[in-house]
């Protein structure tokens, strides 16, 4: 686990170039991006980025992943509605919901999207 006081957030929206939902979520995504700036808003389209899904084959648009340092709290498909994910941002971040058990495939997809995440802050 993570220092809580000083674990930053991730919430990391996965989806498809081709996939009409996820382009008409994108700008809802965005949009909460700039009303969360404490937290990292990632874009990780799953064809492009097809090394940091591992073996984990997401077939629901769009689905989030959201982690707290090296914790991850939640994987799973959103609605694709602002509400939904501005709800469930508020209730992560107040402590109303506990991480997800340990050495399962969404802290491995957590630490292999933190690894792509430097990788892009470096290139930038």
């Amino acid at each position: 686990m993570t220092d809580a006081a000083n674990a930053r957030w991730l919430v990391v929206c996965l989806c498809a170039q081709w996939c009409g939902t996820c382009s008409q979520y994108q700008p809802v995504f965005d949009a909460l991006a700039k009303a969360w700036p404490g937290m990292d808003f990632v874009w990780l389209d799953v064809e492009d980025e097809e090394e940091a899904l591992g073996e984990l084959d997401i077939t629901t648009f769009p689905t989030v992943l959201l982690g707290r340092g090296s914790d991850a709290l939640f994987l799973g498909p959103v609605l694709p509605q602002a509400g939904v994910l501005q709800r469930m941002l508020e209730r992560f971040s107040q402590g109303d919901a506990p991480a997800l058990p340990g050495g399962d495939e969404a802290h491995a997809l957590l630490h292999r999207t933190l690894a792509i995440v430097q990788a892009r802050s470096a290139q930038a």
